[in-house]
């Protein structure tokens, strides 16, 4: 969501053991997008067209600041009205307030006791809920105890807390959407990283309606190496460690939350719009692939990824493990690892075969002018 982040709905809940409401009904699949309030000039809103296969607008980022949820209230009056007449032109569709994302602080101190729980949740129905723009709120906390960005604040008890504050939503809501977004990433900011020491995944996923996981942000400036964003399958030849490589790829990623709890009925697949690039320091025997780097760079989106393909001196290249294409510039020893319509579809196939909701892309803002991206997705 700038890694993060990423969307999607639910399935009927059982009766939980705490005494909450739950949304009631699921759509049969979710296709579920983050739109990123940066894009209202370039991209607005009210551009996306009612016959999109979008389920699910997650609309990003609320922050937190003393507690409570903010807003810019000019942005939030241009774009809530564009959400509200979206809604009016695509009635299906379902409308969340995504708090938080990567460098976002604040959440420690606002989850830590019930009466700070209380002020921040009051404050998010205060804001977000009086006026018919959101369906719900998903909780992007990057991330409970460990792992996130070295000058946000967290604590141990972060773990549990998140629950509390997922339950303390739930009951605030009652029967609109409570989702988070959920990390698969095996290197954060603390180095090797486990979901499930930041989040109590199993009890989690029964409070919330879905968890968007966020099976991409693999290969970032964290690995040691070049690598892929978000690898399809283990790659035996990656030299990452093997006990952190064995769950950094997609499908693992799914048997990590399943063995932890999430049902799959609970599980939406994210897939990345954007690229992730190194600079390598030599040329080796793979195309850039899997060397030491000197830096790393965004690539945003699918139209700047078609612009480098089609630039000489780039040549594109396909893993058969990993299931995703990568471009490589020799001259400039510079490796892109993206997602095209193929490797997408891939996905979209593979979330299909285990029985996920649907999936959803961090995000709407880097797909090309034709849906490319979106429409392999959605398929």
């Amino acid at each position: 969501m700038f890694r993060k982040t990423l969307a999607v709905a639910l399935t009927a809940l059982s009766a939980l053991s705490v005494s909450v409401g739950v949304a009631d009904a699921a759509p049969r699949r979710i296709v579920g997008a983050y739109y990123g309030n940066w894009y209202s000039e370039s991209y607005p809103i009210s551009a996306i067209p009612s016959d999109t296969p979008i389920t699910h607008l997650f609309y990003a980022f609320s922050l937190i600041e003393n507690g409570k949820c903010v807003m810019p209230a000019a942005t939030a009056a241009r774009d809530f009205a564009d959400i509200r007449d979206l809604k009016k032109r695509k009635r299906s569709l379902k409308a969340l307030i995504s708090l938080g994302g990567w460098g976002a602080g604040g959440f420690s101190d606002a989850a830590l006791t019930s009466a700070s729980r209380t002020v921040l949740v009051q404050s998010c129905v205060d804001l977000f809920f009086r006026d018919g723009t959101f369906d719900g709120i998903d909780i992007d906390w990057e991330f409970p105890v460990y792992g996130g960005p070295v000058e946000i604040k967290d604590r141990p008890e972060d773990r549990h807390n998140m629950t509390l504050l997922a339950r303390d939503f739930r009951r605030a809501l009652g029967s609109r959407l409570v989702t988070a977004a959920l990390p698969t990433g095996r290197l954060q900011t603390d180095g090797p990283y486990d979901p499930a020491k930041s989040f109590e995944l199993g009890e989690l996923s029964r409070v919330l309606d879905f968890i968007n996981v966020m099976t991409y942000d693999m290969g970032t400036g964290f690995s040691p190496v070049s690598t892929f964003n978000a690898p399809f399958r283990e790659v035996s030849s990656d030299p990452m460690p093997a006990a952190d490589r064995k769950w950094n790829n997609v499908v693992r990623a799914v048997d990590f939350y399943q063995r932890h709890g999430v049902s799959p009925r609970k599980m939406v697949l994210g897939v990345p719009f954007y690229g992730r690039g190194f600079v390598v320091k030599q040329e080796g025997p793979q195309h850039g692939l899997y060397q030491p780097y000197e830096s790393a760079f965004w690539v945003d989106g699918y139209v700047e990824v078609q612009q480098l393909r089609a630039t000489p001196g780039w040549k594109e290249y396909w893993h058969p493990v990993a299931q995703s294409p990568w471009l490589y510039n020799a001259a400039e020893r510079k490796f892109v690892s993206y997602e095209n319509p193929r490797s997408i579809g891939i996905r979209a196939d593979f979330a299909r075969s285990r029985g996920l909701l649907g999936t959803f892309m961090w995000e709407l803002g880097h797909d090309d002018a034709q849906h490319s991206l979106l429409k392999a997705m959605s398929r």
